[in-house]
């Protein structure tokens, strides 16, 4: 028996910007399914395609090759005009961004800024896209809320901006919510409040969510599937419990094991992951991580060079969708995420 259908399917989504010194392929032949009602944690090194994958779901790349599939509820977006675009952004799809003081405008007030957003979707008028504005600021926890709709975003501090943004992602009663590193600036209590508040707010509201971070403590805490990013391409994909007990691919175990514990009573370094993230301008044609990797380099020269050569595809790995020639087996990787689950 099959399960529900996916409210956002991607499938080979392929982002390529022109630049003055080649063509560079930011994401390439990625492929996932998020749910109502569910979590999809994007986790990576920056530069590993996170952003620009959720920017590609929004239509809001200008200048990129945009290839692959990618359906809203069955409808296709790759190649829709950016009139349908804008229907869609806001009204079935809203994004929060890392930075709410750049993403909100200055010279307006909060509350205008988003029942000029409501106004646009529904055609409401003055009076009642007020009246929703307000609502919405007091359903994202912000005290007050007509007298704090008439401030402006510098008389915020910066968690309450973001629920600025929460609340105007949520007007227009979207189905899917990206929210791209959107607790990066805040402080760990606030952090908590926030992610308290996406969770809770999805619960209420069937809200499919993409949660794009490079904290595995956030993915930890709101994520129900995880998809780890490396060099613009899948490494692992997983239910967040099956990856933080046991990670498949060598780069999703480095991640964890860079991670802090509070179990820990040898006072050992923080074990970093040797090397940097490859160059997109000169895509190696096997394996991203290979130059990066220990289990790569010990495996020998037949199975160094196949790394090194040959693309892996994501095959099943023990409940896992992973990309790796020499995956990691369960019985040699039980670990807990350093600090334990939030």
């Amino acid at each position: 028996m099959t399960g529900p259908e996916p409210l956002l399917s991607v499938r080979d989504l392929t982002v390529t910007f022109p630049t003055k010194d080649g063509p560079v392929r930011a994401v390439d032949s990625l492929s996932f399914d998020v749910h109502r009602g569910r979590t999809l944690g994007i986790v990576g090194e920056s530069g590993s395609g996170k952003s620009v994958t959720s920017l590609a779901v929004m239509g809001l790349h200008t200048g990129a090759e945009v290839t692959g599939s990618l359906t809203l509820d069955g409808q296709e977006l790759t190649g829709l005009a950016e009139s349908e675009l804008s229907r869609l952004r806001g009204r079935r799809m809203a994004m929060i961004f890392q930075d709410p003081l750049s993403s909100l405008h200055p010279y307006y007030t909060v509350g205008e800024q988003i029942a000029e957003h409501h106004r646009v979707h529904f055609g409401s008028g003055r009076s009642a896209a007020r009246k929703r504005a307000v609502d919405m600021l007091g359903e994202v926890g912000i005290p007050e809320p007509a007298r704090r709709a008439g401030e402006y975003p510098h008389q915020f501090s910066g968690g309450m901006r973001q629920r600025v943004m929460i609340a105007m992602a949520l007007a227009c009663e979207p189905e899917l919510l990206i929210a791209d590193e959107p607790t990066t600036a805040l402080d760990v209590t606030v952090q908590a409040q926030i992610l308290e508040l996406i969770a809770r707010l999805q619960q209420e509201r069937g809200l499919a969510v993409i949660m794009i971070t490079h904290d595995l403590g956030v993915v930890a805490r709101v994520a129900h599937e995880v998809l780890v990013m490396y060099g613009g391409r899948a490494a692992e994909q997983a239910p967040v419990d099956d990856l933080f007990a046991a990670p498949a691919h060598p780069y999703t175990r480095g991640l964890l094991d860079s991670l802090p514990r509070l179990d820990d009573t040898d006072d050992e370094p923080l074990r970093a992951i040797p090397g940097s993230p490859p160059s997109l301008l000169t895509p190696t044609p096997g394996c991203a991580f290979a130059p990066r990797c220990r289990r790569a380099a010990a495996a020998g020269a037949e199975a160094g060079r196949r790394c090194a050569e040959v693309r892996p595809g994501l095959t099943a790995v023990n409940g896992h969708a992973v990309a790796c020639h020499l995956p990691l087996q369960p019985a040699t990787t039980q670990i807990q995420p350093r600090g334990g689950t939030p």
